[in-house]
């Protein structure tokens, strides 16, 4: 599994998120993607990694503008893999 992080410039709300969310999914196999305009990024995991002209296009034709592309490995952790577990100090009573 590959992770791509795309900065992109000209997002500012939900609805930008939402177009570049979108347009990825209909044009590329994609498991995920997640894009925040606060942030200027857009995440995507998928299977291999996506030809990056062909998404720097897809995104322009959306009206925003791919900055950079920064690919890396993607290990998929277990179902609690993100979660901290609390463990309490047992007090005697």
């Amino acid at each position: 599994m590959i992770k791509m992080i795309l900065d992109i410039d000209g997002m500012s709300c939900g609805m930008c998120e939402s177009h570049i969310n979108d347009t990825i999914r209909r044009q590329f196999a994609v498991k995920k993607v997640c894009s925040s305009h606060t942030k200027g990024k857009t995440e995507i995991i998928a299977e291999k990694p996506l030809d990056a002209e062909k998404l720097r296009k897809a995104v322009r034709e959306t009206g925003y503008e791919v900055l950079n592309i920064k690919t890396e490995a993607y290990v998929k952790t277990g179902l609690f893999g993100g979660i901290k577990i609390c463990q309490r100090k047992k007090e005697n009573f």
